[in-house]
């Protein structure tokens, strides 16, 4: 079944595909730049898809398939982000919209063709994995910008590229190319244009084939061992338990037995 809602004036597509979920940067004519209402839409969208039936997973990518993002519109930057108390007001909607993308309960592949800059950067390396064109380019231009990146949102990239190569991205500005983000672990793999979105569909499809618990479950404990936070351990070890209650727990052991391709039914 599919469904369809748009956010921030059309600014942001939530739409769902069978068991997947896609939410769409939309706005080509501008590079996909994201607007200030869009920042503080995107985990209204994120959370509109989570609730969306049987959704197993959700791509994250820019509405035409020329450009990821250009990141924030700047042309905004004048009027809400002018002063220390606008921009504070500004860097917590980016740092809620990174935070939503970490810890959206389903898996999130970003898909990347053309430029991921600055803020969209940062959201592409808040997803899970990430799956990029080979023309693709990266860039986190703040220091060009006389500005900073929000301070509890850099943790996502440094688990991404490295601390290294993070310093080396930001302290310089300079752009990275596809190939030189694989090399560095940004990327989990590079491909054609013409064959980005059938990667995708192929790497959606395992995931979705998988019991849903069992991937939640994943998710929480990964983002519980990047963390080290007794908080994240917990929730990891509440969901992996629950695992152990599932009809999906059962149906796997059944398969098994039964030497045939499991049914989950995330339940």
């Amino acid at each position: 079944m599919k469904s369809r809602h748009t956010f921030a004036e059309d600014g942001l597509i939530a739409a769902t595909d069978g068991n997947k979920g896609y939410l769409s940067i939309n706005r080509p004519d501008r590079k996909n730049a994201i607007s200030f209402e869009m920042w503080r839409e995107i985990p209204l969208a994120l959370d509109w898809l989570c609730q969306q039936g049987d959704i197993r997973c959700i791509v994250l990518h820019g509405e035409g398939r020329i450009d990821f993002s250009a990141g924030a519109d700047i042309t905004e930057f004048d009027t809400v982000r002018q002063d220390a108390s606008s921009a504070q007001g500004y860097e917590l909607s980016n740092a809620s919209a990174f935070q939503a993308v970490r810890l959206c309960p389903l898996p999130v592949v970003a898909m990347i063709s053309g430029v991921c800059f600055g803020g969209a950067f940062g959201l592409a390396a808040a997803a899970d994995m990430r799956i990029a064109s080979h023309e693709a380019i990266f860039a986190v231009p703040a220091g060009r910008l006389g500005l900073a990146y929000p301070v509890d949102a850099m943790s996502d990239i440094v688990e991404a590229l490295g601390p290294q190569n993070a310093r080396g991205l930001l302290y310089t500005g300079r752009r990275m190319s596809a190939r030189e983000a694989q090399a560095a672990g940004f990327l989990y793999t590079v491909c054609g244009l013409a064959d980005l979105e059938k990667t995708i569909e192929e790497l959606t499809e395992q995931i979705c084939a998988n019991a849903p618990l069992s991937n939640r479950a994943s998710k929480a404990s990964i983002r519980a061992a990047l963390s080290g936070a007794k908080d994240d351990r917990l929730v990891a070890e509440d969901i992996a338990q629950s695992t152990f209650l599932s009809a999906d727990y059962e149906e796997g052991r059944s398969a098994f037995r039964e030497k045939r391709s499991p049914s989950f039914a995330g339940k």
